[in-house]
């Protein structure tokens, strides 16, 4: 049977390499402006009927009338070697930072980066937005040769919906590492005096002891501290139970009797209540953005289709 651990790192796989099929453009060395100016085919402009490779001399002449017009700039082979390599390195970002997006909101949910923001997590957002602000600036340069291509043509105009869609998901990003993250981990680090009366299954969740959170179990309605107890370090019990769970039935099958759990300082009650206390509104606004970045994702997505097959 496959642990938590082992479906993780399936997903850590399995992502990227799904994200890499349906991120990979198809072979493409047309000019698609030519095809919706004339609702000519490729053979117009292509030797080869199914376009790319040398050109016609009706090619060879859209062409030069293109650049003339500031809408085409030619490039060296070194040129077109950097920019392939630079590309590369954008997509590939681009794949782990959405890949990394899908893993913590689609399989493990927001509510685990509301324990705080998990420093692995973090650190790829941060170094991928950084990565790809600058490829992305280096490869709109060298493909878009003026500013008016940005909005009269198809390319120009998709490149500019998703660099507004890429600078939204930086705003939020930057909104939520510097001000909601210092919320989300100042309230999982309260002391003794600031600890709640009750805690529902779900807030309990999140006190699992790791990324320095304090670590909780709930037994027979009770919620224990133990945070300070070796047999607890990180929040791992003999490399079996995670802190931030209700233990009761667990403990009806240990090796030993409930006392060692007793002995531990009480946090507070646990209520299996369906009610639950009033969502912080910074809290409501971490959902909002966790969501907003998933869609901006599928919506960047479906303009690169837009972009490479329609």
């Amino acid at each position: 049977m496959i642990d938590v651990k082992n479906k993780a790192m399936i997903y850590r796989i399995c992502l990227p390499v799904v994200l890499v099929i349906f991120l990979l453009p198809s072979p493409c060395l047309s000019m698609p402006e030519y095809a919706n100016q004339t609702g000519k085919p490729c053979v117009a402009c292509h030797v080869d009927p199914s376009g790319g490779a040398r050109l016609t001399t009706g090619g060879e002449e859209f062409k030069d009338t293109l650049r003339v017009k500031g809408l085409y700039r030619p490039m060296t082979s070194a040129q077109r070697i950097i920019r392939l390599i630079v590309g590369y390195l954008h997509m590939l970002t681009a794949i782990v930072w959405f890949g990394a997006i899908f893993y913590v909101h689609i399989l493990l949910k927001p509510v685990y980066a509301s324990r705080g923001l998990p420093r692995g997590e973090l650190w790829i957002g941060i170094s991928s937005i950084i990565i790809m602000a600058v490829t992305g600036t280096f490869l709109t340069i060298a493909r878009v040769p003026s500013l008016k291509a940005m909005y009269t043509t198809r390319f120009g105009i998709l490149l500019s919906i998703k660099i507004a869609l890429f600078l939204i998901m930086v705003v939020s990003a930057i909104f939520v590492i510097f001000v909601i993250g210092p919320m989300l981990r100042r309230d999982l680090k309260k002391g003794p005096g600031e600890r709640k009366d009750t805690y529902t299954p779900e807030e309990l969740s999140s006190f699992d002891g790791t990324e320095g959170r304090a670590a909780y179990v709930g037994y027979s309605g009770n919620v224990y501290d133990v945070s300070n107890s070796k047999l607890w370090k990180n929040g791992s019990h003999a490399r079996k139970h995670q802190a931030g769970a209700d233990m009761t039935e667990l403990l009806k099958t240990a090796p030993h009797s409930d006392e060692v759990l007793k002995r531990m300082p009480i946090a507070g009650k646990l209520t299996m209540s369906a009610t639950t206390p009033n969502m912080p509104v910074y809290m409501k606004v971490f959902y909002f953005l966790a969501y907003m970045n998933l869609a901006m994702v599928f919506l960047i997505v479906f303009v690169i289709s837009l972009w490479r097959w329609l």
